[in-house]
């Protein structure tokens, strides 16, 4: 056994375990965040939280083009090619 302080404990019940609250307020874990484990070659394990990314442009990576465009001229008001 390690000599370690221990922060929290949680019991494990039908292949799951919670995470201590203490524990999920200092790292911000929500609903929805992802949990990378990562076995370390002494034994102990590694956590890392990803956080879950919501919201109506959660998977825009913007645009990265050499074309410049001016959305006065160049789309209506519903963001569509003016002709």
């Amino acid at each position: 056994m390690s000599s370690d302080p221990v922060d929290a404990e949680s019991k494990v019940s039908g292949n799951q375990a919670n995470i201590p609250a203490r524990i999920r307020r200092e790292l911000g874990i929500d609903d929805g965040d992802q949990l990378r484990w990562h076995l370390e070659d002494d034994g102990s394990i590694r956590v890392r939280v990803v956080q879950q990314r919501s919201g109506t442009f959660a998977d825009f990576d913007g645009y990265d083009g050499d074309e410049e465009t001016d959305a006065t001229t160049d789309h209506d008001a519903w963001g569509v090619g003016s002709e």
